[in-house]
């Protein structure tokens, strides 16, 4: 469980990257965190994780706050930055140094979602891997530390369009009751599949938290010809029309989501979109 309350953010005396932001985030579900560059998702987790602290409001994650970073609350979240690094060793001693940090980590677990990202089972140094071998490390990793939170930022840059495809599988399959998953990215289209919520900031404020199941009573994604209705939420040309988000009069008739519709609705008509969602909570 992660629960937010009028949480705002700075670097120092810059204006805030996050502002009065309230949300809450429930276990059992994977959510997909999305914005443009600079809209504050990493710094969302960064606060998440303990590794920044508020400059106003509370975070509260498992019942701990992140910035105590007590050792009950760090052995129960992994966190993965999108810029990765490892050590110069091997793979071995990596998984034997760090893996005492988190008392539920599976080697089996871990050695079969190497095996399904195509990664040897030994690798004498680590930091020889190419940016995306050491993704899938990592997400390989984070994964088996079965912790209840998992944060993920932007982990599929430097991903292969099959190592993409095998990571929504890796990741849907990792999902528990009592397990809560994080992912941020501005490729929306990675998480298509594979997220059962969203989550869209912009202008440093929370624009959209709802279940996907929510957005498709809510919203209808649809492709129409040259006239488009005047209340139209979104619209963009395609080769066979205009691609559009509408509001869905009919929750009964629902439509396949477009996450990619969905975020640019968001952010190019934020005031009707809250009117439309209200935040759930806890």
């Amino acid at each position: 469980m992660i629960n937010l309350s009028n949480l705002t953010f700075c670097y120092g005396s810059k204006p805030p990257v996050l502002q009065d932001l309230s949300l809450y985030l429930e276990p059992g579900r994977i959510y997909g965190l999305l914005g443009s560059n600079g809209a504050g998702k990493s710094s969302l987790m960064r606060l998440m994780a303990g590794l920044l602290y508020p400059t106003d409001g509370q975070i509260r994650v498992n019942n701990h706050e992140p910035r105590r970073r007590e050792p009950a609350f760090l052995e129960d979240i992994f966190f993965l930055p999108e810029e990765v690094d490892t050590p110069a060793m091997t793979l071995d001693r990596y998984v034997a140094t760090m893996s005492v940090f988190y008392p539920k980590f599976s080697d089996d677990q871990f050695r079969q979602q190497l095996k399904a990202f195509q990664l040897p089972a030994t690798i004498n140094k680590l930091a020889d891997l190419s940016l995306g071998q050491r993704k899938k490390v990592l997400i390989s990793f984070g994964l088996a530390t079965n912790t209840s939170v998992l944060l993920m930022d932007e982990p599929t840059n430097g991903l292969d369009i099959p190592s993409k495809s095998q990571f929504r599988k890796v990741v849907s399959a990792a999902l528990a009751d009592d397990r809560l998953i994080l992912i941020s990215t501005h490729q929306v289209r990675d998480l298509d599949s594979l997220i059962d919520s969203v989550v869209v900031l912009n202008d440093h404020e929370l624009l959209l938290n709802a279940p996907l199941e929510r957005v498709s009573q809510r919203l209808r994604f649809e492709l129409l010809g040259r006239d488009v209705p005047a209340d139209v939420l979104y619209a963009e040309p395609s080769l066979r029309g205009n691609a559009v988000v509408l509001e869905n009069l009919d929750p009964a008739d629902d439509t396949p989501i477009d996450l990619e519709r969905l975020f640019n609705a968001a952010i190019s008509n934020p005031q009707r979109m809250k009117s439309l969602f209200s935040a759930p909570k806890p």
